[in-house]
């Protein structure tokens, strides 16, 4: 008689890994990474060179010395981290702090927690609301958009267009964007050339979002509800003379990099439909009133990670109905 050979499900595997999603994110950076080097130059790739590097280093040091455990790092989860948090940084950060934030997001956003898929908050936004809240002002120091010209620590700054929006509101007027055909190819209308590296290309941020849609990676859910929600809620204020319009609020800032690559990680975003749903309407409420009443111009960071924190609520109460159980009328 042959032996039998027993195992727990799943028992047909779909082709997925971690290793597979997280390269199709690391691709979908790609063309907004490139715009960002275009426009930056060398402080862009050394920004995000050490952000990586830093975050791979970190993740294998505590895995092996102090978890005791074989380091993962060929599952790209440390080398999307770092690239993410470069993507959320000036171009001209020194890279002292940059190392400080990717041993932080790491460190703390992370491995604290045990690892990948045990973490409550997104270890980049974690990284990067450390460094927001401890050097202001290297991290509200944007270099102007001059390509290879650009030096990378002793660059021109300027100003950004959230920046601009905030005294705005700050004297109850509002500000719109000269172009928002340019502000969506380039994200830095001319007159205002500063912004992280993930804040120069709506355009760049929405191929990517195309693409990770077109393969699963992530669901339209949370990108669009995040958009929508921002759209409406901002053209209701817009309507009353409070803050600036939809385009200005959704072409400007982190919103795009957010929605579509920050907010659908998998670990920190609810898994059930509605529940990404109420989650991506969270964001979206939070962040135009951080934008439009808060101290901090952009809102985006602190939107992600608060409703991070409410993500066990949501699968908690709207979580998907476990294989087998049944539900009572």
């Amino acid at each position: 008689m042959a032996q039998l050979i027993t195992s727990a499900a799943p028992h047909v595997h779909s082709g997925d890994s971690v290793q597979k999603n997280m390269l199709l994110v690391i691709l979908a950076l790609l063309p907004a990474f490139v715009v960002s080097v275009i426009a930056f130059g060398w402080g862009a790739l050394i920004t995000t060179c050490i952000s990586i590097v830093a975050c791979v280093l970190t993740e294998w040091c505590i895995t092996k010395y102090m978890l005791k455990r074989e380091p993962s790092l060929l599952d790209l989860s440390a080398v999307l981290t770092g690239l993410l948090l470069a993507m959320n940084l000036p171009s001209n950060l020194p890279w002292w702090m940059v190392v400080l934030g990717s041993v932080f997001a790491i460190g703390i956003g992370k491995m604290v927690f045990g690892g990948l898929g045990q973490n409550v908050f997104n270890p980049a936004l974690v990284g990067r609301v450390f460094l927001l809240i401890s050097f202001p002002a290297a991290m509200t120091t944007w270099p102007v958009a001059k390509g290879f010209a650009t030096k990378y620590l002793d660059a021109e700054t300027a100003a950004t267009p959230l920046s601009y929006m905030k005294q705005a509101v700050a004297g109850h007027q509002q500000f719109e964007l000269d172009s928002w055909l340019d502000s969506f190819l380039s994200c830095v209308p001319d007159h205002i050339m500063g912004g992280s590296m993930g804040e120069i290309s709506a355009l760049a941020l929405l191929i990517g979002g195309i693409f990770l849609l077109c393969t699963r990676v992530i669901s339209w859910h949370i990108p669009v509800s995040i958009l929508g929600t921002v759209a409406v809620f901002s053209a209701i204020l817009s309507a009353f003379g409070i803050g600036s319009g939809p385009l200005t609020h959704l072409l400007t800032g982190g919103i795009m990099l957010g929605a579509i690559f920050m907010a659908t990680d998998y670990v920190t975003s609810p898994m059930a439909a509605w529940g990404k749903i109420i989650y991506g309407i969270g964001i979206g409420v939070i962040v135009v009133v951080i934008r439009t009443w808060g101290s901090y111009p952009e809102g985006m960071s602190f939107a992600i990670l608060i409703m991070n924190a409410c993500v066990p609520l949501l699968d908690a109460y709207v979580g998907p109905k476990r294989f087998g159980e049944v539900v009572k009328k």
